[in-house]
């Protein structure tokens, strides 16, 4: 394995996945050789002697790419985290604004969509199409930003409310603290690196062409360090909850206080007016009593969305 005496054929060999995957390092391209049985795979330190050699890695490139610090949940679809890749304009005017799902278990891709705008009702319409395909997650991890976070009267918005009636919990990364999600933060690094750097899109259909093609590499083709060199899909299963054709009901526990919440996002209880949030309007939400005497949690379906405390003054 000394990269002085690599044979020529073995050279070109990891020249040519290179060329096929400008972004990928040592380690993925041998992965990839072992994948297609290529008989003399070089070590990873001789394959990334080789890029070297060709300048196919710059240096100072090189040492910004460093490892997020790695956590992930036990099985599929326990956890989805979902964000926007910075937009990008189209030569034919407008602007792409990338919508990446990821399973945080697996780092399967779930969505990769070119999206017009980031309005709740785009997002809605995107989330539906990947429900309908992988199922429901337990648990869907955001940011604080629109549509998902960023409401004046709590931290849950229509589009989260909407998850929530389908069973899904919602999570809000930490203000300024991206890390929080820091598999989707690493996957949409890795889409400007090897897509929408090297391309130039004219339209949202030309840049959905070039997703589609890119997440099936990323799923089934490249070779993840997160996961020993595996792929996603080797670890990625459809969850098991499908997507309703009918949202279910709203239901509560017998012994709730059971309270419809009103125009302005407010309910009433002992004689106050209580904020609830915008998002809930003309739905029914359950209070219920903690341990502390006056202290209620307010949960809509099965997630806590509010909590009052009838010793302050919080109407």
């Amino acid at each position: 394995n000394n990269p002085e005496q690599t044979k020529p054929a073995v050279e070109n060999e990891v020249l040519r996945v290179r060329e096929e995957h400008p972004a990928w390092g040592g380690r993925k391209i041998r992965r990839v050789l072992q994948n297609r049985d290529y008989q003399e795979v070089p070590a990873a330190s001789t394959i990334t002697a080789i890029l070297r050699r060709n300048a196919k890695i710059d240096p100072q490139e090189a040492d910004k790419h460093k490892p997020f610090q790695r956590f992930e949940r036990e099985y599929p679809n326990e956890l989805w985290q979902m964000d926007f890749k910075g937009y990008f304009a189209l030569q034919e005017g407008g602007y792409c604004h990338p919508l990446t799902v990821i399973d945080d278990h697996s780092r399967f891709l779930v969505g990769l969509k070119a999206c017009p705008n980031q309005t709740h009702t785009t997002v809605k319409s995107q989330l539906t199409a990947i429900f309908e395909q992988y199922g429901l997650p337990d648990r869907l991890l955001m940011d604080n930003g629109s549509p998902w976070g960023d409401d004046r009267d709590s931290r849950h918005t229509i589009f989260t409310s909407w998850l929530l009636r389908l069973g899904i919990a919602v999570s809000h990364g930490r203000p300024y603290h991206p890390q929080t999600q820091g598999k989707d933060e690493r996957l949409n690094r890795t889409l400007l690196d090897e897509v929408i750097s090297r391309h130039s899109m004219a339209s949202l259909l030309e840049s959905q062409k070039w997703f589609d093609e890119w997440q099936q590499i990323y799923n089934y083709i490249r070779p993840h360090e997160a996961l020993q060199l595996d792929t996603p899909a080797s670890r990625y299963q459809p969850s098991s909850r499908p997507f309703p054709a009918i949202l279910p009901p709203v239901t509560y526990e017998p012994d709730d206080i059971i309270r419809k919440v009103d125009d302005s996002g407010k309910i009433s209880f002992k004689n106050h007016a209580w904020r609830v949030g915008k998002a809930f309007r003309h739905q029914v939400v359950a209070l219920r009593p903690t341990e502390t005497d006056g202290v209620f949690h307010v949960y809509f379906c099965k997630q806590k969305v509010a909590q009052f405390d009838l010793r302050e003054d919080n109407c």
